[in-house]
């Protein structure tokens, strides 16, 4: 598993799309700020744009130089809820790409939960993109073989591993308002 790991990190920092599983979908992922690698994943998706989309990661010196400076009360709201199933959307930093925070001017961010997400953020030593891994509008994939089926010709790799398939996808909720977006 290890070498595959390292493959779907190459990818990734190489520009590539790749799909690979999460706590309870599998995730298309690339390079965040990669404009061309986003762009692609966008149209493989068929999402629009200005939604935004998720970055996680195994740790969060990786996310944070994308956000404001947070308060010790935020990160202590983070950190009981890290690692884990909670995106947070988070004021981002001037300068992070509209690719990334769509309309808004927050950025959603969240530290995996899952072995194989977290390894592969590790690898390739940054956050990566995760949204799920299916056409819009329809059900995330929870397989490879889902996966494959749905999107396979357009993915540079897919990682393959296990999903919770009792698990919804994680909830969001907004750090400054506490607001639920969507809840798992």
């Amino acid at each position: 598993m290890r070498w595959s790991l390292r493959q779907a990190a190459k990818v990734i920092q190489k520009g590539g799309v790749i799909a690979y599983p999460t706590e309870a979908v599998y995730g298309l992922g690339c390079h965040p700020l990669d404009e061309i690698a986003v762009n692609r994943l966008l149209q493989i998706k068929q999402r629009d744009p200005g939604k935004g989309l998720i970055l996680i990661a195994d740790d969060f010196s990786k996310l944070e130089p994308f956000l404001k400076p947070l308060s010790k009360a935020d990160l202590s709201k983070l950190n009981k809820t890290w690692p884990g199933t909670v995106t947070w959307l988070i004021p981002a930093q001037d300068w992070v790409p509209s690719w990334l925070t769509g309309w808004h001017n927050s950025l959603a961010v969240r530290i995996t939960s899952h072995p194989l997400a977290a390894s592969l953020s590790r690898e390739a030593n940054m956050p990566i993109v995760s949204t799920s891994a299916n056409l819009a509008g329809h059900h995330p994939a929870r397989t490879s073989l889902q996966v494959r089926q749905q999107l396979g010709e357009y993915l540079d790799a897919i990682v393959s591993g296990a999903t919770n398939p009792n698990a919804n996808p994680s909830s969001i909720r907004d750090l400054k308002t506490d607001t639920i977006i969507r809840s798992a």
